[in-house]
């Protein structure tokens, strides 16, 4: 058997980097962490999820300062927006969850934690700061960034891209979004409750183009409400700086030619994946600007080398990464054969209302040839909801023929915690009438997941069938109703 330097190698300190490094480490394997950034993290923690949260949690609130009258609290005067102390708070919050993702933690669980950016020379070996460095197994997760499309004039125009957004001087008087996926829609909503002017441009017809349309179109139809502009179909002529402004000329659905104009444009048209100068060429790897091409077990076409979370391009969530690192190391450090299955990955964009889903909604039904139907309940019937001020949205769940879920989408207060009931009923195949028969705490958003379930039990426990029945056994006298 061939000396190695270390069991396992792992490029990259992101979601699923860290996942496998913990995880090796802890299980007895000698484990090396390359990082090219400073900081471990990698995108979530520093220009993604962190960060982003924390500024949709800080427009919220002013969101509600300047709407006090919604809660029965006086009108304010509230003062414009210092965007120092917004950064100054994300920047707080990112160093504080820095702590568990430090390089100290890791070393301390008997992670190796190299900095720079490693090349590989042969598959199991990679060079690094004037060094070569061996491996029996190597996992590649090395994230994405911010895709910049070749659209005329955009390279020539300042701009900038969520690895920007969070850590600008001041707030944009006005800002052009560029692409209208969960990035761009949760910034978008965002800057507008803080004072930004938004206008979106989507290349598609729907925004967040991968969700249920009638629930995108709900989101739409709120942010609208809030003052954000949408140019839908749009098709984007040229982008240019001319001097006081950056200008875009889109063609709209209509054919017709506009000229929009604002203080900042961000860029957020999709990602590609970090791959450039791994050296990935001399294994035959494949891979495409997406990402690196894996199997089930996400092994790359090197079977000893696997890939995991952004770089693959196949769902770029943080807890998708981190689920991926699991399957890695299963894989890697315990020799078992298991395989990715995305079936019942949840997912959530942060908008105000969130949307949240988990399993196939309609659009992705359709394309599958599953039957289905659609049962719903609003959050205006909701008591929690009504007493939060938030009535907007609704559940819409799908069932099969059987009368099984294949599918949930929640578009509500607080979704992604709503759906995490979901997540365990049908990753646990929890039956409807469980569901429906358990008993919540009241007032709380949640009840609508019961409500939800026992519509569907109600249709039949309510039949006129049942109902002659129990008149026949029991002798009921049948509805007695109002003079």
């Amino acid at each position: 058997m061939a000396d190695f330097d270390f069991d396992i190698g792992i490029v990259g300190a992101g979601a699923a980097g860290l996942t496998v490094a913990a995880g090796s480490a802890q299980l007895g394997a000698k484990t090396l962490l390359v990082e090219k950034e400073e900081k471990l993290g990698g995108d979530c923690l520093h220009y993604g999820c962190v960060p982003s949260k924390t500024l949709i949690k800080t427009a919220a609130v002013y969101h509600q300062m300047k709407n006090a009258e919604k809660y029965g609290l006086p009108r304010l005067e509230v003062p414009p927006v210092d965007f120092t102390q917004v950064r100054d708070r994300i920047t707080s919050v990112i160093d504080t969850i820095q702590t568990h993702d430090s390089q100290e933690r890791f070393c301390s669980l008997g992670v190796r934690v190299e900095s720079g950016r490693p090349v590989f020379v042969d598959e199991h070996t990679v060079a690094l700061n004037g060094k070569t460095v061996s491996a029996r197994s190597w996992v590649i997760a090395t994230g994405s960034f911010p895709d910049i499309p070749p659209l005329e004039g955009l390279s020539d125009t300042p701009h900038i891209t969520s690895r920007d957004i969070f850590f600008l001087e001041k707030l944009p008087s006005s800002m052009i979004v560029l692409g209208a996926g969960p990035i761009a829609v949760e910034m978008a909503q965002a800057f507008c409750r803080l004072g930004t002017a938004v206008t979106v441009v989507q290349r598609s017809g729907q925004i967040l183009s991968k969700e249920d349309k009638e629930m995108a179109d709900a989101v739409m139809d709120i942010m609208e409400a809030e003052g954000v502009t949408f140019y839908l179909s749009a098709q984007i002529r040229s982008i240019r700086d001319n001097g006081l402004q950056r200008e875009v000329a889109v063609t709209t659905k209509k054919g017709k030619e506009v000229t929009l104009a604002a203080q900042s444009i961000l860029v957020a048209m999709g990602r590609k994946a970090n791959v450039d100068g791994l050296g990935l060429e001399r294994l035959d790897i494949a891979f495409t600007r997406k990402g690196i091409t894996v199997d089930r077990r996400l092994r790359t076409a090197r079977k000893h080398i696997y890939a995991a979370g952004d770089v693959t391009g196949t769902h770029q969530f943080t807890h998708a990464a981190g689920y991926e690192g699991g399957v890695v190391l299963g894989n890697a450090v315990f020799h078992l054969p298991r395989k990715t299955d995305y079936t019942l990955l949840p997912w959530c964009t942060y908008t105000e209302p969130e949307l949240a889903s988990i399993g196939m909604n309609e659009k992705r039904a359709q394309q599958a040839g599953i039957s289905y139907t659609v049962w719903t309940e609003a959050f205006k019937d909701n008591d929690r909801a009504l007493a939060e001020a938030a009535p907007a949205g609704k559940i819409k769940m799908l069932l099969d023929e059987k009368e099984r879920p294949i599918g949930v989408q929640i578009l509500g207060l607080h979704a992604g915690e709503v759906v995490n009931h979901w997540i365990a009923a049908m990753c646990g195949r929890v039956k409807l009438s469980t569901l429906a028969a358990a008993v919540h705490p009241y007032p709380t958003l949640a009840e609508i997941n019961k409500r939800v379930a026992g519509t569907v039990l109600a249709k039949k426990l309510f039949s006129d069938k049942v109902t002659k029945g129990l008149k026949l056994l029991f002798h009921l006298k049948g509805r007695a109703g109002c003079d």
